[in-house]
């Protein structure tokens, strides 16, 4: 986190990027209202496949003027399933990697890295973009990393409270999707899965709540992320689930002048 020492040259002006290797978005936040001032998104797939990630974050860059200003703050949120959540009981700082052998290919070679959940006896384990970190490293002085699925659970976690009733949340992104239980801010269930069609996506659905022994007939299933009530996912998880809707954002839309769908979209984005 970079914070200027004399009050007046504040920016107060936050630069939170959500990177991966497909593309990435941005917000520039006011720290004084947190208030989300502007936001963009950047696909890669409209760049030269033959380039470097790097490269592509380097014309973005230039592309993009809000990118190039200084703030008081920058946080980058890597988007990957190079990701898992273990309890602080069985947490061991000094073995990160054998935290994520199970559920995913690791090297010896690469970085790991870990977020403490708030309010939580819990850590995030993932590997970060190692190549994208240093690439910002070189634009700003510093800079605070996490990764997106700790904005996703905690905030859904803070919105459990008080309601005793299990609540079952599905992240949407491009080609992957987050399944999220919770109740009363204890977190029962999470997984990410990567999806082609809307046959793969209410495979994992339905035999996620198998599991939990949740009944499609009685649970209430709330949708965020790159999802619409007119979308192929939506009426797939309808098809085969009574109480389907999108999350309400509507305490998140009080932070900013965008559209439901924007909210919903970029809920990770917004709440950083």
């Amino acid at each position: 986190m970079t914070v200027n020492g004399n009050i007046t040259e504040k920016k107060y002006k936050k630069l939170v990027l959500q990177v991966s290797l497909n593309g990435f978005c941005f917000a520039v936040v006011d720290t004084l209202y947190h208030s989300v001032l502007l936001f963009k998104e950047v696909d890669f797939r409209d760049f030269p496949a033959s380039a470097k990630v790097e490269d592509h974050y380097w014309k973005a860059f230039l592309e993009h003027q809000e990118l190039t200003k200084m703030y008081d703050e920058v946080v980058v949120l890597h988007d990957n399933n190079l990701n898992t959540f273990v309890p602080t009981a069985l947490f061991d700082e000094q073995f990160l990697g054998s935290y994520l052998q199970y559920n995913t290919k690791v090297f010896e070679t690469d970085f790991f890295t870990f977020d403490a959940i708030s309010n939580q006896e819990m850590n995030k384990v993932y590997v970060p973009y190692a190549n994208i970190n240093n690439y910002v490293l070189d634009q700003f002085e510093s800079f605070d990393y996490r990764h997106v699925t700790n904005v996703l659970v905690s905030k859904l976690l803070e919105k459990s409270k008080n309601v005793e009733e299990k609540q079952v949340f599905v992240h949407f992104g491009k080609d992957k999707f987050e399944i999220v239980v919770v109740q009363n801010q204890k977190l029962l269930l999470f997984n990410s899965f990567e999806y082609v069609t809307e046959a793969d996506f209410i495979y994992y659905l339905l035999f996620t709540a198998e599991q939990l022994n949740l009944n499609p007939e009685h649970f209430k299933l709330q949708l965020l992320g790159n999802i619409a009530e007119e979308s192929s996912l939506f009426k797939m998880a309808y098809k085969y689930v009574r109480h389907v809707e999108l999350m309400d954002v509507s305490d998140v839309q009080k932070n900013n002048s965008f559209s439901t769908a924007d909210n919903l979209k970029h809920f990770i984005l917004f709440q950083s």
